[in-house]
């Protein structure tokens, strides 16, 4: 959403501009072309605001009622969401599908703020990083049908090893024991594991830092297109052309759901087993995507290639595109 919020403080440049969300995003998102404060938000819980009605509720939560009625409760003069007749809400329509990027870009639009889809990137946090110049494995994500498997992480992290780059395994304070395993597996020092150490502006300084970021479709490949870091990203239940960093950036996406997308399927983002099509992605695959990301990056040491750049560097499969 951070494109749809630079067009509406480009749009109403005489407005505080408050975000509702967790607090933690203040570190990134508060800046002169964003946003002024973050109003402590979880899920769809009531919000504590003050009891002055803003002038303007914009939603870029979900398509309503829920989050629809959550604003209406502070009473907005104008509320710009999209089209929701349980609400009572009037605005474009949803479109199932679109890219997260596109959607709410759209909907600013809609209420006359143009919007520029491609402005993604933040501005790096003013705090070192952690392990600048390496490389980093996250191995996480909120549900387990967005997790490769563990070992094959670890296969990853072992073969950056060998390249003689530094390797870190990041992860949340409850994805200490996972990233300790891939480590573990990997021959990396206790170290390299930063799981459970960082808060987020640590571990935004670490991405914008790092020389490449390997993870599944979760928040540390967001954190990286903010960033510009090449990255190479694992898809499985949803397909990239919803959820993926942009085509034009220096990452690539490793996806084979591209048969089940066009017959108008998909997987569970929340599902409690692993996809099936991110599955079927290899740890060959990861390692070449890898080796290109490197070789493009600046980093000629590959020890077990002559491999220059080249080759794929978008989605396999159905496109990608954030």
């Amino acid at each position: 959403m951070v494109p749809a919020l630079r067009a509406v403080r480009r749009g109403l440049p005489d407005h505080e501009v408050v975000l509702a969300g967790p607090t933690a995003l203040a570190d990134l998102v508060v800046a002169p072309d964003l946003v002024d404060r973050v109003l402590p938000a979880r899920g769809l819980a009531p919000l504590e605001w003050d009891g002055t009605p803003p002038e303007v509720a914009v939603d870029l939560h979900g398509s309503g009622p829920e989050s629809h009625r959550l604003l209406q409760a502070l009473r907005p003069d104008r509320l710009v969401g999209y089209a929701c007749p349980a609400a009572g809400v009037t605005g474009p329509e949803w479109r199932p599908g679109e890219h997260e990027v596109r959607r709410w870009c759209r909907l600013v639009e809609h209420a006359g703020w143009p919007a520029d889809p491609s402005q993604l990137r933040l501005a790096p946090p003013g705090v070192p990083s952690p392990a600048a110049g390496a490389v980093v494995v996250h191995p996480g994500a909120a549900y387990p049908s967005r997790r490769w498997p563990v070992g094959r992480f670890a296969a990853v992290a072992s073969w950056v090893r060998s390249q003689g780059l530094d390797v870190v395994v990041t992860g949340s304070a409850e994805e200490v024991a996972l990233a300790r395993v891939v480590a573990e597996a990997a021959g990396l020092a206790a170290g390299a594991v930063l799981a459970g150490l960082t808060d987020l502006r640590s571990l935004s300084a670490l991405v914008a830092g790092a020389r490449l970021v390997v993870s599944g479709d979760t928040g540390m490949a967001h954190l990286a297109t903010a960033f510009g870091t090449p990255s190479v990203v694992l898809f499985g239940p949803v397909p990239p052309s919803e959820w993926g960093p942009p085509a034009e950036g220096p990452h690539t996406v490793l996806w084979s759901g591209g048969e089940r997308a066009a017959s108008g399927g998909r997987g569970d983002p929340h599902g409690q087993t692993v996809d099936p099509a991110l599955l079927t992605t290899s740890v060959e695959e990861v390692i070449a995507a890898a080796r290109e990301r490197l070789l493009l990056n600046g980093f000629g040491g590959d020890r077990t290639s002559g491999r220059g750049p080249g080759g794929r560097h978008a989605a396999r499969g159905a496109g990608s595109g954030r």
